[in-house]
């Protein structure tokens, strides 16, 4: 009878868990902030400060990305900082559990972007960056948690997306406002990738932010109406790439410096190809 008991008490706190984490308000457990309050914020940083356009001399370029680098420690994500200046690669992309959320972490954070400042940096917030009213110290230096760049070849442009799913969920504004700027802009470039920190197939099922089935499916569906080429993705650590439709789905290994698989992502545009590659530390 205990045992019973003890198995339907964790039953209902994972179903009680999974509906605070995965409704419209933001997960209670991670973030002071909702993921609603997080776009309204947002919005009106990029309404004011609009978004960055890359230029790229030569057809060919490549971008370096990584998630779950927990600073503390600055041993890998130093490394895969300097790998991208001497690379010479145009953008970073840093998605999502940057840090621990502690005012302490992104004040090494800051250092370290300083250290590094000619290159274009581009943060997205995970649920760890959202711990202990992390979203303060986030959007103080970075100020958005979601925006799109283009980067411009001298034939061609492409289009990135960085989403904020920090939450474990994007919310039905930024969902909106995802898809309206697909149905704008997709066609009038060549490829189109997506960062965000919460993989949409989970392989490592936790009590925090489980993405909803219903916001998945509708963003399989935008993915394939409007032909997005990547998403990549990071928070569960297990490295996984599977092709869904004509999408290339990544999901990354932890850059963090205890984690004994730690790599960074590597994306090369050749002309009208994509291709990608790991790199260990």
């Amino acid at each position: 009878m205990a045992n019973r008991v003890k198995f339907l008490f964790i039953i209902v706190l994972f179903a009680f868990s999974s509906c605070l984490e995965n409704a419209d308000l933001g997960n209670a457990f991670v973030a002071d902030q909702s993921v609603s309050d997080r776009f309204n914020q947002s919005i009106e940083w990029n309404e004011k400060h609009g978004y960055t356009a890359i230029g790229s001399k030569t057809e060919n370029y490549s971008i370096i990305t990584f998630g779950d680098s927990h600073i503390g420690g600055t041993k890998n994500i130093e490394q895969t900082l300097s790998d991208a200046d001497s690379l010479n690669t145009v953008a970073v992309v840093m998605n999502g559990d940057i840090t621990t959320g502690h005012e302490k972490d992104f004040e090494v954070l800051e250092d370290l972007l300083l250290k590094y400042n000619h290159l274009n940096t581009f943060m997205i917030p995970g649920n760890h960056d959202l711990y202990f009213n992390g979203w303060e110290g986030f959007s103080e230096r970075f100020g958005t948690s979601f925006y799109y760049f283009t980067v411009n070849t001298p034939s061609a442009s492409d289009l990135f997306f960085c989403l904020d799913t920090g939450s474990g969920t994007l919310g039905s504004e930024q969902l909106n406002w995802f898809k309206n700027e697909l149905e704008k802009k997709r066609s009038n470039y060549r490829k189109c990738i997506v960062f965000t920190h919460n993989n949409l197939f989970r392989f490592r099922q936790t009590f925090s932010t489980n993405p909803m089935v219903d916001e998945i499916r509708v963003l399989l569906e935008l993915f394939e109406i409007y032909n997005v080429d990547m998403v990549v993705t990071a928070h569960d650590y297990i490295r996984n790439t599977q092709k869904f439709g004509n999408t290339q789905h990544i999901i990354m290994d932890a850059l963090q410096d205890i984690n004994k698989n730690a790599s960074y992502l590597k994306i090369e545009s050749n002309s009208n190809k994509l291709s990608f590659s790991f790199t260990s530390l």
